[in-house]
């Protein structure tokens, strides 16, 4: 079992929380740190509202407060405990930092977690030219990749790959306001053209797997 450990504040992180549990728990214990009081715009001693000590195989920091959260990634770096830190800036070692939950790429640092969460894998199957299967390798994890895929079962594949974007921009609970200037997207429209590539690529493998009479499918 993974030992993951998540800071969140007031409830910043439940939506991922609530994904894992449903789709991780086998492989996965989860031990949820809250800090839900009052903080001030800057705080001079950010090490006094978090836990004296971490022990952890990895660490999800949803932290709102940019000081808690520099803090928080800077002690786990120098401890080796590997962070995913979503849409944060920090540039430390072993501090993960993708755009979005689910544009997490795969590294052998980040345990069963980075096997199951992160920049969505699918499956597909093909009949009479409509998706009859979508499977879910790798997902976002808040679960919006599941639910995004189960919508576009019986379409046809090239309708599927831009509703499957537009599933998961529904399902996604990133804040949409925020603007990255390096990806030209909110967060939730870099969700949507995610889990759009994925989609093609599987398609791309199932094409690859027909040509070569292959006798299963893979993403």
């Amino acid at each position: 079992m993974q030992h993951i450990v998540v800071f969140q504040q007031h409830g910043s992180g439940e939506k991922k929380v609530q994904g894992i549990r449903k789709h991780g728990l086998d492989v996965i214990r989860l031990e949820i740190v809250s800090i839900d009081v009052f903080l001030p715009p800057i705080i001079d001693n950010p090490e006094e509202h978090l836990p004296p000590s971490i022990e952890a195989d990895l660490v999800l920091d949803y932290l709102r407060h940019p000081d808690l959260s520099q803090e928080l990634c800077t002690r786990c770096s120098a401890l080796g405990i590997p962070v995913v830190a979503s849409g944060k800036k920090w540039r430390m070692e072993g501090v993960f930092t993708p755009p979005t939950c689910c544009g997490l790429p795969r590294n052998s640092l980040l345990g069963v977690y980075g096997e199951r969460f992160g920049a969505p894998e699918l499956a597909v199957e093909m009949r009479n030219g409509l998706i009859s299967s979508l499977r879910v390798i790798r997902s976002a994890p808040c679960g919006a990749t599941w639910d995004a895929a189960q919508r576009v079962i019986g379409w046809p594949f090239e309708d599927a790959a831009v509703r499957i974007g537009l599933e998961t921009q529904f399902f996604c609970y990133a804040d949409p306001s925020g603007w990255d200037p390096m990806y030209g997207k909110s967060p939730v429209h870099f969700a949507g053209e995610v889990h759009k590539a994925a989609l093609r690529r599987a398609g791309e493998s199932t094409a690859e797997c027909d040509a070569a009479h292959c006798g299963s499918l893979s993403a």
